[in-house]
């Protein structure tokens, strides 16, 4: 009897070289979500391990998403989501639209990658004094016209 397994596939193969099925290389899309799942964490003050504790996996596959490397399932990009609580359409908001040449994405997911940055706004969070944050900030800016020069 001849069923629908036995038809020879057109086309690329569907089975990898183990004979399992094929898994998609991570894109575009799946980096900027990376990134931002990885913004969003250090926002937050969240280690990749204890993310990865709060969705059941390991630090080194959170790494591996943050990255690229591999690709965010809808169901485990809906748990990241829950965890970070946002809604996880966030995700998706400007992937696939392709930026003008020189723009960047997002200039505040940027920012908050650095790992500099977040140290910046946690110790200017923690400050009590509204005198010593102006203060802060207008070091900071005179910094940056320094620079400018």
């Amino acid at each position: 009897m001849w069923v629908a397994a036995d038809r020879p596939h057109r086309g690329r193969s569907l089975n990898g070289r183990d004979g399992g099925p094929r898994k998609r290389r991570a894109g575009a899309e799946d980096i900027e979500i990376g990134r931002k799942i990885r913004a969003l964490r250090l926002e937050r003050g969240l280690s990749q391990t204890h993310l990865a504790e709060g969705i059941g996996l390991t630090f080194q596959q959170v790494q591996k998403y943050e990255k690229g490397t591999n690709r965010v399932s809808a169901g485990r990009l809906q748990r990241i989501a829950d965890l970070l609580g946002i809604p996880v359409t966030f995700f998706y908001d400007g992937v696939g639209t392709r930026p003008k040449k020189g723009d960047l994405l997002d200039p505040m997911l940027a920012f908050v990658q650095t790992k500099g940055a977040v140290r910046l706004m946690r110790a200017y969070a923690e400050i009590s004094s509204r005198t010593t944050k102006y203060a802060l900030v207008v070091l900071a800016e005179s910094l940056r016209d320094k620079e400018r020069d």
